[in-house]
């Protein structure tokens, strides 16, 4: 059996790189995934996979930014399977590593409809399904939140100012959710990645229009042994999503090869 065994599981962000290996890793482990992405034919792709290997996932075209869009993810999850049970908020945007000074309005607001209001959308529209959900016999363990943060989330120097006010902000947003809804039965956890070999790590080190923030964002990670791949975080996700995690609450856990050491 399943780490993840007749659990019902959302993941934004899910047609490539983190977001892909956890729902190939979700579906491994007995969930039923419904993964969320703007890019159709990438997300087919991924579905593809997890049919293949005798999984059971399927393919929600959305944008986490839009409320519309998270709360129909959410009706389909508990119309067609009954009931909702784990949520990895993984979708994120970039922001070319800008200076405060030099940030526009239109990054600015793009990063944070994706970074934070994304996930507040998820939030507001999942909790009160989950809290439906039976538990276990002291009504715990009713549902659990994954949120792939940065990180940015805990430097002020790892990344331009809009996506590190973004991550420090759903950072907070998913501590306070742990906090608020501890009692009630559900848990909320962050993971604070720092270089995975993904597409948009590598967008964001050859396409950026500041390479003097890039370099100051990138600070002290030469020193470290290699980069992160997708599936260590999707393993780390697994973990804090299963019941194995149930005393596991409001944690931020870095996962970076010793980055944030240095």
């Amino acid at each position: 059996m399943g780490r993840l065994e007749g659990k019902v599981a959302i993941v934004t962000g899910a047609s490539s790189g983190m977001g892909a290996a956890i729902t190939k890793l979700f579906a491994k482990e007995g969930a039923t995934v419904l993964a969320i992405a703007r890019r159709k034919e990438k997300l087919q792709g991924v579905i593809d996979e997890v049919t293949q290997a005798g999984g059971k996932a399927i393919a929600v075209a959305g944008d986490v930014s839009k409320e519309e869009d998270v709360k129909g993810a959410v009706k389909m999850a508990v119309e067609q399977y009954g009931k909702l049970d784990i949520v990895v908020n993984n979708a994120g945007s970039l922001d070319k590593v800008a200076p405060v000074a030099d940030v526009d309005d239109e990054t600015w607001r793009k990063v944070f409809a994706v970074n934070v209001d994304g996930p507040m959308y998820m939030f507001r529209a999942a909790i009160p399904e989950m809290l439906k959900n039976p538990g276990n016999a002291d009504g715990l363990n009713k549902g659990a939140f994954v949120t792939v943060a940065s990180i940015a989330a805990t430097f002020g120097s790892r990344g331009g100012a809009a996506y590190t006010a973004s991550k420090h902000a759903v950072l907070g947003l998913a501590k306070n959710t742990a906090f608020m809804y501890a009692r009630k039965g559900l848990r909320s956890n962050i993971i604070a990645p720092g270089y995975v070999a993904t597409e948009m790590v590598e967008l964001s080190r050859t396409s950026h229009s500041h390479p003097e923030g890039m370099a100051l964002a990138s600070a002290g990670v030469e020193a470290n042994p290699r980069m992160g791949y997708p599936e260590e975080i999707a393993n780390l996700a697994l973990f804090l999503a299963s019941d194995e995690a149930s005393l596991i609450n409001g944690a931020v856990v870095p996962a970076d090869a010793g980055w944030a050491a240095w």
